[in-house]
């Protein structure tokens, strides 16, 4: 199994602050064209500072041109050290000890799937020649499949089996040879989920693990997902699971170089999170947007160092001209018939703000509950973060400002505080997530409101005070 090493994103699930914001809007009014002029003339001045560079031929990423090919010089890697110094302090590595752990788990959780299927193959009466070979395989995806997970995150997970072995088997016959295992806790099961998923910790682990069948009478331990024709004659449900999978797969194969971009993604997290604007159910980004926009910033700057990198991020989407999609590569059609993102055929596309499409098909935009509340918060935010790292890169400041949090209660002059409560733990914890997953709504309800213009949801939330032994 290799080291493939996600993102954290603490369950925080009580009392959830709003600000209602009233003023004037500034729409991005800069063009790409700004962005890319200003970037080769940075082109041409460092191709005479550096002198000749090697000359291999380099691999092209991304449906453009590079921005710049310009090596790092010593300053560069010297600031990227102080980047990592700076990630430190917030716990965003983790020790060898905790990813040796993490190893461990899903090694065991994998031989718990193969002896599943083998089980369950003999209940259908497979031949014994088949049930040897039968197979059965768990991938991982998201953050921690991309190598930036931090301490004490979970790890999504996806169980991979062959065509007789049904859904219904996985959630329960599965669900229940996981309760009998040593080591399992909190185990609960979301089959009405978009995706559904069997949520659990194993040895002290949190796993999120959804599943999916292949039109396959085995599975062999070489399975490459990213294969579209691995898509055929598989329901949606099956087709969804696997998307995380083939995605984060997709992300890591179109980078120029992994580490970069690791590197990147961490730092941009961190600050996505530390500023209040790192969460897809309210309207802001998840993961794998973050993700995707690191990644196009590495196509264009592919022999940057993070810190350049970081630095670039906030230039070239400080200056985006939304609702231009960012594409990671053109987009394929495998003839499955499948419902892709697209706005010339699809009329409800063409309303989203700050399309963000999935490199593997069927292409998808990962950023369709972005409001205009939550786009202009986020430009701002790339503009601060633009202005920040000029400094950095100035040596007026040091990287820690970039993660300074933002003062939302001194913000704005008016603000709805929004309290979930519960008879019991458990029962909050299913309300917290409806009332959480319907914020949008209220958000989009105040953008119509004639005498607001910004409505900006706080994505922390606070326990409250338990009275009368009641969750709040």
């Amino acid at each position: 199994m290799t080291r493939d090493v996600e993102m954290f994103a603490p369950v925080q699930n009580d009392v959830r602050a709003g600000a209602l914001h009233v003023g004037t809007a500034r729409p991005p009014c800069w063009r790409w064209v700004a962005v890319c002029r200003e970037e080769m003339k940075e082109m041409s001045a460092n191709s005479v500072m550096l002198g000749p560079q090697p000359q291999q031929a380099q691999k092209h990423y991304g449906i453009t041109s590079p921005i710049s090919l310009a090596y790092p010089k010593d300053v560069d890697d010297i600031s990227a050290q102080r980047l990592i110094e700076a990630l430190k302090p917030f716990g965003v590595f983790e020790e060898e000890e905790e990813l040796n752990h993490r190893l461990v788990v899903l090694g065991k959780l994998n031989n718990l799937v193969k002896e599943w299927i083998a089980e369950i193959s003999e209940l259908k009466n497979l031949p014994a020649s088949v049930i040897v070979n039968v197979g059965g395989k768990i991938f991982t995806f998201g953050s921690y499949r991309l190598g930036v997970h931090t301490k004490g995150a979970d790890i999504d997970a996806l169980c991979v089996a062959p065509r007789h072995v049904e859904r219904s088997d996985f959630f329960q016959s599965f669900f229940e040879k996981l309760k009998q295992q040593e080591g399992i806790k909190n185990l609960r099961a979301v089959e009405d989920a978009f995706v559904p998923v069997i949520k659990f910790e194993l040895d002290n682990i949190e796993i999120d693990l959804v599943f999916a069948r292949l039109a396959l009478q085995t599975i062999p331990d070489n399975l490459d997902l990213r294969d579209d024709s691995r898509l055929k004659n598989l329901d949606i449900r099956c087709i969804r699971s696997l998307n995380g999978c083939r995605v984060t797969d997709e992300i890591l194969h179109l980078v120029p170089n992994k580490e970069n971009f690791r590197l990147t993604l961490r730092a941009i997290k961190l600050w996505a999170k530390r500023r209040g604007i790192y969460s897809n159910m309210l309207g802001f980004l998840g993961g794998v947007s973050w993700a995707m926009l690191v990644a196009r910033t590495c196509q264009l700057y592919p022999n940057a160092v993070a810190s350049t990198l970081v630095h670039k991020f906030f230039l070239v989407f400080s200056k985006w001209e939304w609702p231009n999609p960012v594409l990671l590569k053109q987009p394929e059609d495998s003839n499955l018939n499948l419902p892709v993102w697209d706005p010339r055929v699809n009329p409800s596309d063409r309303y989203h703000l700050m399309p963000i499409i999935t490199p593997a098909y069927p292409q998808q935009n990962s950023t369709f509950n972005v409001s205009s509340s939550t786009r202009t918060i986020m430009i701002e935010e790339f503009k601060q973060g633009l202005a920040i790292t000029d400094e950095i890169l100035q040596s007026k400041t040091d990287w820690s400002k970039l993660f300074e949090p933002p003062s939302f209660f001194q913000k704005y002059k008016h603000y709805i505080v929004l309290t979930a409560s519960a008879s019991t733990e458990e029962h909050h914890l299913e309300w917290v997530g409806l009332v959480e997953s319907k914020i949008r709504v209220l958000v989009g309800n105040l953008e119509r409101n004639d005498y607001i213009n910004l409505a900006h949801v706080n994505p922390q939330s606070f326990p409250g005070l338990k009275e009368h032994h009641n969750f709040v």
